[in-house]
This record gives C-alpha cells, structure tokens and sequence, in this order.
C-alpha cells in the first residue's frame, strides 16, 4: 500500500524508531522556520481545521500494523507542518493508542498553539510532547522561526508554563541553534531561567544537521554547542533507542514507496533510512535511486553527506 499520511519508521535520537503521522498533508504550519528540514512553509496559518480527516490517517495506520513488519518504539504526531493545527487531533492520538496499546504517542509541536487551552487539553492526551522553543529574545524568535501573525515568544513560554501544570506525561524540550541568529547569550540566559520553571523532563541542545528552508543556515560551532549543553541539557538518557532487529524482508516496490514518504517530510542519507527502516542499506540505495531517476527524490551534499529529499523540498536563497 502507498501511504499518504504514514510515514518511516525514522530513527530518533529521542524517541527511538518513530513511526511518523503526517496530520496536514502538506507545508502547513503556525512558522517558517529558516532551519526546517522539510522546506518553506506554503501556508502560514493559525486556523485550526481537520486538513487531513483523523479517519483517513487511522485507516492508513491500521493497514501499516497489518503487514505485520517490526513495531515502532513511538508513534509520532507531526510531519509536514505543525500537527496542533489540525483539529482533529485528539482522534488521531485516541485511535493510534487504540492500535498500538502500549506504544507510547508522542507529538512533536513549535508550541505557538499552546496559548489556547483547547490544545492544550488535545495534546495532555499523548504520552510524550516535544515542545521547540529556540529564542526568549524576540528579535532572535522573529528571524529564526519567522511566526504567523504577531506571536511573541513570552506568550509561547507562559502557554509551555501552563502546559506544564496541565500534563501527567513527559515533556522533552528541544532549543535548536543557528549560528549569529539565536546563540547569543542573551538567550542563555533566558532559557536557563526558563527551563528552571518549567521542569522539562528532558531538555535536547542542538544545531543543524540537515539541508534547511533558507540556504547559508550555518550550525554553531562545537565549542558554543558545548557550553549551552552544560548549561540546559538533563536528562539526555532518558529514552533509549531500542536495539535494532534483524532486517525486514518486503517487496522492492514496497520499499520504495515508504522510502518516498519518509523523503517526502525528512531528508536523510542511505544509512540513516536504512537503519530507520530496520532494511539492508543495499536495497535502500537501490529505492533511492529509482526514485531519483523517477524524479521523486533529489539529492543533495551538504558537510560532506549526500542527503536525499522530495521534489516539493523548496528551498529560499
């Protein structure tokens, strides 16, 4: 089957091997963030509405569990845009718990909707939520995640604050960093304070890793990543990425079509999808480059990595 909203498993530094639901379908989302791995934002909103309907995306995930291949550590809200904005989204959690009992449900979120105690309500229903918050200085916040509307990062921050009161579950925070944008220690300064009140369960430092919406987006270098990770980080070994199993044995013609989705919202190198996939990395590279003579997939060097991603990846110069 060719799947439209599921997508990977892909592998997560945090939660292990993550099956991925795409709940808007595509580049729809409350920011445009210049690092995003999945291209510029189409539609800059903040209007809550079912983008993709909760039966369409379940039907999908159930036909996914029935192939029978290695069950996923998490399965995770999020793909192409910000999940919160659909507003079927408490359907989406309650039906994927329904079919994966015991698998934890995670929802990856930039949090702006965390202002509106509706959301906040939907998203106490998962297990895991994975809040970004990059810069409390608002310059920095306008130019690295160029929000909808007139959003300030302090009203982002008291909604994390509320949420935090509101939710049983964990919560991993993750402050990605972009050189001469958000790495100032201004920001230090405030994200230390910040995450003192809010008790994160766990707190994810990072830079850019892969190709991003707006070309010369350059990471920290290792020295100031270091520092602002003695400074934030706890809890780094919370969760602990489940050994990998022996490699899944399926049809060529199958491969490709969930390598296709999972390049459609991530890029990735041959290893990474391979080991995502729990497949051998010689017929992942061989889907590759089907897809790429298709004109599905194009790739991409970036610090000496070849990455590979969908056609719609748009990129700003």
């Amino acid at each position: 089957m060719a799947y439209k909203y599921v997508f990977g498993p892909v592998l997560s530094g945090r939660l292990g091997r993550s099956l991925g639901l795409d709940l808007l379908g595509d580049r729809i989302c409350s920011m445009n963030c210049i690092y995003c791995e999945v291209g510029a934002t189409r539609n800059l909103t903040f209007e809550r509405k079912p983008y993709v309907s909760a039966a369409d995306i379940l039907i999908e995930l159930a036909a996914w569990k029935a192939e029978g291949l290695t069950p996923p550590d998490v399965v995770t809200l999020g793909g192409l845009g910000e999940p919160c904005l659909n507003s079927e989204m408490a359907d989406v959690i309650a039906g994927a718990r329904t079919l994966f009992p015991g698998t934890d449900i995670a929802v990856l979120t930039n949090a702006t909707l965390m202002t509106d105690p509706e959301v906040r309500a939907e998203l106490a229903l998962a297990d895991i939520v994975l809040p970004s918050m990059d810069s409390l200085v608002e310059m920095e916040f306008c130019c690295v995640n160029r929000p909808c509307g007139e959003v300030s990062p302090e009203a982002v921050a008291q909604g994390l604050l509320k949420f935090r009161k509101e939710f049983s579950g964990k919560i991993f925070l993750e402050i990605l960093l972009v050189e001469g944008v958000n790495d100032s220690d201004e920001n230090l300064g405030l994200l230390t304070d910040f995450c003192k009140r809010l008790k994160p369960d766990r707190v994810d430092v990072v830079t850019t890793t892969r190709p991003g919406t707006v070309k010369g987006t350059r990471p920290v270098e290792r020295d100031t990543l270091s520092r602002w990770r003695a400074e934030l980080e706890m809890g780094k070994c919370a969760t602990c990425p489940a050994e990998v199993a022996d490699c899944e044995v399926m049809p060529q013609e199958h491969l490709v079509a969930l390598v296709k989705a999972s390049l459609l919202r991530r890029p990735q190198t041959v290893p990474q999808m391979a080991k995502a996939l729990n497949a051998d990395q010689k017929l992942i590279r061989r889907a590759v480059e089907a897809l790429v003579c298709g004109g599905d997939v194009v790739s991409r060097e970036d610090r000496g990595e070849t990455f590979y991603h969908g056609t719609g990846h748009v990129l700003e110069e």
